[in-house]
């Protein structure tokens, strides 16, 4: 049984209860608590030893991960992030000073976006440090942004490059959060996620929510500088274009907007964040599952990102 599969079987008889807007399946869950002008999204993630980071890796860029994945969420809701609690579990023989640069890592990042840490939990783990964040935020009435949406004859696009992120982004990437309000604000996007378990799963996440297909364009896929390297040099078990459908950990933003918008929101995006690239690599399509538009012509895409449990 893989991630999903388990997921699927635990939240068939979940308990709900009159505030909840949209409950698991989507990036973040949504809860309408009585404000007039917001609702309160709810995030929870988590980062452990030797699954997400190597026990090498600098303790800094620990912290700074483990709360920018649950920023990395808000970010494809269109949200903006508020406070935080954190639960900490750690060996017996820890280094305190290895602990408070972790969460020296997480404080930078956290005030850098105007989110307070309010407390936590400590515990035991005897298999390593797990950290585990959760995180509420806000979203403008109207302007939140689920993966439900999508449309036939919408175009997909992505920011940023994909593929190679064990190369150092993983640990270092800076959540899309001014990327996505911008967006809310000024387009209709009709479904968004932020890809962490790669491309080619995150989308079909989009797929299966609205009820649609998807066409991608290989030559159009922004394949990272890394993942390039890698394969050209042979240190890659898999090809570039592939790289950058499956590695995942890209936090980049994957969404949908009507075609005709497409051209206008290329143009206002080049001025708005002029160091961020971004990409139409595909369509959407009525039907189900994702094919891929290649020199060679269009096949089904056979591949998958990154599922815990497979």
């Amino acid at each position: 049984m893989n991630e999903f599969e388990l997921i699927r079987r635990l939240t068939r008889s979940l308990p709900g209860n009159a505030s909840v807007v949209v409950g698991p399946g989507d990036d973040c869950a949504v809860l309408d608590v009585g404000l007039p002008d917001r609702l309160l999204l709810f995030k929870t993630d988590a980062v452990v030893e030797g699954v997400h980071f190597a026990p090498e890796a600098a303790p800094e860029k620990i912290g700074h991960k483990a709360l920018a994945r649950c920023l990395s969420d808000i970010a494809a809701m269109a949200g903006t992030p508020s406070a935080a609690l954190v639960t900490l579990a750690l060996p017996g023989a820890f280094d305190p000073a290895r602990v408070e640069a972790i969460y020296s890592g997480m404080n930078e990042l956290a005030r850098r976006y105007g989110v307070a840490i309010v407390g936590g939990e400590t515990t035991t783990n005897p298999g390593g440090i797990l950290i585990s964040v959760a995180l509420l935020g806000f979203v403008q009435r109207g302007k939140g942004i689920l993966r439900s949406g999508a449309e036939p004859g919408d175009a997909i696009f992505v920011s940023g490059e994909l593929g190679g992120s064990l190369a150092g982004k993983h640990l270092e990437f800076e959540p899309r959060l001014a990327e996505a309000q911008w967006l809310a604000q000024h387009f209709a996007v009709h479904a968004m996620i932020d890809v962490s378990d790669g491309l080619a799963g995150d989308l079909r996440h989009i797929l299966a929510s609205s009820r649609v297909g998807a066409e991608l364009n290989a030559p159009s896929i922004p394949i990272s500088r890394e993942a390039r390297r890698a394969a050209k040099a042979g240190a890659a078990a898999k090809p570039a274009l592939l790289a950058a459908l499956t590695d995942g950990e890209d936090f980049e933003l994957l969404f949908t907007l009507a075609s005709r918008d497409a051209v206008p929101l290329l143009d206002s995006w080049r001025k708005a964040f002029p160091k961020v690239p971004l990409t139409c690599i595909g369509k959407i399509k009525e039907g189900e599952g994702v094919t891929i538009r290649d020199k060679q012509g269009v096949r089904p895409l056979n591949a998958d990102g990154y599922v815990h449990f497979s």
